[in-house]
């Protein structure tokens, strides 16, 4: 009875060794941006959270002149909206374009902190791509040396195993790529949402200010 050979398999472990050193930068690269992904997150969900009563009391605090009270609520919440408003509130008593100078410029600083770790991101997105095919490239090349220094009739296999191994860097950069670039425009959208929650407060800030004591 003629004997079957054995069904051949190949695994992602298997590809990812194929790949050889080119596939440490990019699996670094990957678990950076996971991480970013994930701590990004975490922060930014912490700073979305609102105080549905917060604006409320810091108007009665303010109209009953308890400054104070003002302060020390603003403390007490500990979020992006909440410094925003304690610088406002520090400089009431100043001409009103002086206190929107300043809000604003707290804000910027709030949604700067919130944006740390974005730039690598964006350049993994771009990067990785580009490290996986030099990885193909340089993959190729080695490939066509060792055909050339084998016999005729092992090129075909020389060259097939070669092509094979070096497109999975290829594969690799696409897509730590993809999950760099996934990750990064979802926590852009996610600060977007932060930032026109502040700028909600402000111009409510702003509207409070300007409203006349009871």
């Amino acid at each position: 009875m003629p004997t079957t050979a054995p069904e051949q398999t190949l695994s992602l472990w298997d590809l990812t060794l194929q790949g050889g050193v080119i596939m440490i930068p990019l699996a670094v690269m990957l678990l950076v941006s996971i991480y970013i992904l994930v701590e990004r997150y975490i922060v930014i969900r912490r700073a979305s959270q609102e105080d549905a009563t917060f604006m409320k009391r810091i108007r009665d605090y303010i109209h009953d002149g308890e400054i104070e009270s003002a302060t020390k609520l603003c403390k007490k919440t500990d979020t992006p909206y909440a410094r925003l408003i304690h610088k406002g509130i520090t400089r009431i008593g100043r001409p009103m374009n002086d206190v929107l100078v300043a809000i604003e410029n707290t804000g910027n600083i709030e949604v700067s902190a919130l944006g740390r770790g974005f730039t690598w991101l964006s350049t993994t997105a771009a990067a990785a791509p580009m490290i996986g095919f030099l990885g193909t490239v340089t993959g190729m090349i080695e490939a066509f040396f060792d055909m050339s220094k084998a016999g005729t009739a092992s090129n075909i296999a020389v060259l097939s195993d070669g092509i094979y191994e070096a497109l999975v860097t290829t594969v690799a950069g696409l897509i730590v790529g993809i999950v760099a670039l996934f990750a990064y425009n979802f926590l852009v959208s996610r600060v977007n949402r932060v930032m026109n929650n502040l700028e909600a407060k402000t111009m409510e800030f702003m509207d409070l200010l300007n409203e006349p004591s009871a």
